[in-house]
């Protein structure tokens, strides 16, 4: 099995996380967002993510392609979470691996409660909920997922340093073996000089 790494995304990538939301498609966009958002209003919401108060995690493919993202929204005594997962990674884990880092992340800020709210036809995110543990309560066409997190002991916030190191090493090893891609990709279309 395929160990999903992810990483914090800072301000400066608020790009590709940008990138990532407007490549889903329309029933994507709707069982993320609630609504199918127009690209605009995608736009929107990424530009109102304060990324000193709320945390966005992502995965990254080895193109540096955002391929997944978790946005998780402080909210008083509890944390909201939205998770988007581009359909040609789906069912490797790494939504899962996005809600366990966004749940460490939410304990150590202080936060009691982890929230999702979702569609109730969403069924991958409503597994995914149940399966980490969360309670579900669904009502309608919506369903609402929450989650008591204890308090932070060492071992959260050591488990949150370690998934973050090893996030910034995964994405520069990638990063790196991109640019060696492009450079033996350039040298090998360079003509021939007589």
């Amino acid at each position: 099995m395929m160990q999903i790494i992810t990483r914090e995304l800072s301000r400066l990538e608020r790009e590709a996380l940008e990138r990532h939301l407007l490549t889903l498609g329309d029933e994507d966009r709707r069982l993320r967002f609630g609504v199918a958002l127009p690209d605009q209003a995608i736009r929107d919401y990424v530009a109102r993510i304060d990324f000193e108060i709320d945390a966005v995690f992502g995965v990254f493919d080895d193109e540096l392609q955002l391929v997944a993202a978790a946005h998780l929204a402080r909210c008083h005594a509890h944390a909201e979470l939205g998770l988007s997962v581009l359909a040609a990674w789906r069912g490797r884990g790494v939504g899962a691996a996005l809600l366990a880092r966004s749940h460490t992340h939410a304990r150590n800020w202080g936060i009691c409660r982890l929230f999702m709210h979702c569609l109730s036809e969403n069924a991958a995110m409503m597994h995914l909920a149940r399966k980490q543990g969360m309670r579900v309560c669904a009502s309608n066409d919506e369903a609402d997922a929450w989650l008591e997190l204890p308090p932070a002991d060492a071992s959260s916030y050591t488990s949150q340093v370690l998934a973050e190191r090893v996030g910034v090493f995964d994405y520069a090893l990638k990063s790196q073996r991109r640019a060696v891609r492009r450079i033996a990709s350039a040298l090998l279309l360079k003509p021939a000089t007589a």
